[in-house]
């Protein structure tokens, strides 16, 4: 769970005890008895079943709907206080807003709708001549629902325009890589028409070798349809994708673009060999340090020292860079550099991970297969 989520759920515990406790003595100074336990109960009940909206939204909201309905019944048979008291319509609220942002629009709207009929109708039907108020408490029962309905609809939209936003993200890499698709075509087939023609001239003045030609011919088709079947992947409706063009020692121009003009250190570190590397891992080592080092700038201008740790073995390159920013920051809720890099990771079947690095600062690290 996030931190965020924790301090909402601890602010729906709190606030709803304080509802109930307080109603629970007016109701025990005011009526006297226990008339004050059976609303209490039935508050604690939808408080708690409000603590599980997000794992159990369809549920918990059904849970807290029964809660309301055996309320009020109670309120109306048994002679107890106006029915849905305050901490109930708070929690009944509350799973609301966590059934209309989680659910099918069409679920969402059944919930929303029984509820609004409960905390409405609710006062009226369980109040009696000796309970008054059921109007003041319907009215307020109905403008906390319009709080939580509101709420949990615009969280929905928040989050739709938020997915909308990635969609469009990935969708601008895997053109941006599309465009790329050219450079790996004309490398390679340039590469197989070349050794083609040297093939034609070997097989007129040195036939003996016309097979270490066709060799060379068949393996640079192979690297080719290597790369082809990695970027035509961007082109269907998924999340592959597939970069093409780039130079790692690049990447020594792009840290001097970057100290420029900034109080800050980058410490670059690169494998000595990265001869065998196809076009597509080095594009997306470089796509991986530029968006890292953008972040840097934009999320974390105190950071004094950078690091970018190029590596290699026999099986992977690991893509490392470090900030040392006090204190740690997070990432920033508006920004999608991170998916556009995990798309790139992903699509040739590595690993990215981002977050806070021990003792301060930020990490972004990626596992890519070669």
């Amino acid at each position: 769970m996030k931190a965020w989520d924790r301090t909402v759920d601890a602010a729906l515990v709190c606030g709803g005890g304080v509802l109930l406790a307080g109603t629970a003595v007016a109701l025990g100074a005011s009526w006297g008895g226990l008339y004050w336990l059976p609303g209490l109960l039935a508050g604690a009940a939808v408080v708690v079943a409000a603590l599980f909206r997000r794992r159990r939204p369809f549920g918990a909201t059904v849970i807290g709907l029964i809660s309301g309905v055996l309320a009020v019944a109670g309120a109306r048979i048994g002679g107890f206080p106006v029915e849905p008291q305050p901490g109930l319509a708070l929690g009944l609220a509350v799973l609301v807003g966590g059934a209309v942002r989680r659910l099918d629009p069409r679920r969402a709207a059944v919930l929303a709708g029984a509820a609004l009929i409960v905390l409405a109708a609710g006062p009226l039907i369980s109040a009696r001549a000796s309970s008054g108020g059921s109007t003041v408490v319907a009215v307020a029962d109905v403008l906390v629902w319009v709080a939580g309905a509101g709420g949990g609809l615009w969280l929905r939209l928040l989050a739709l325009h938020r997915q909308e936003l990635a969609s469009g993200v990935r969708r601008e890499e895997r053109l941006a890589l599309a465009r790329e698709l050219h450079d790996v075509v004309a490398h390679h087939v340039t590469g197989i028409v070349v050794q083609a023609q040297a093939a034609r001239v070997v097989a007129r003045r040195h036939p003996e070798r016309l097979e270490e030609s066709i060799n060379g011919i068949e393996a640079a088709g192979s690297e080719a349809l290597t790369a082809m079947r990695r970027i035509v992947g961007l082109l269907r409706d998924t999340a592959d994708a597939a970069p093409a063009s780039g130079a790692t020692e690049r990447l020594d121009d792009l840290v001097r673009r970057f100290e420029s003009g900034r109080a800050r250190a980058v410490h670059l570190e690169l494998p000595e060999a990265t001869t065998t590397w196809p076009p597509e891992l080095t594009s997306t080592v470089y796509r991986i340090v530029q968006e890292s080092l953008t972040n840097v700038a934009r999320h974390a201008p105190q950071a004094g020292t950078v690091s970018v740790r190029v590596t290699q073995s026999a099986a992977d390159v690991t893509v490392a860079v470090t900030d040392d920013a006090r204190p740690p920051r997070h990432a920033s809720p508006g920004g999608f550099g991170l998916i556009g890099m995990r798309e790139r990771v992903e699509a040739l079947g590595g690993h990215l991970h981002a977050g806070p690095h021990t003792p301060h600062g930020w990490t972004v690290v990626a596992r890519l297969p070669k």
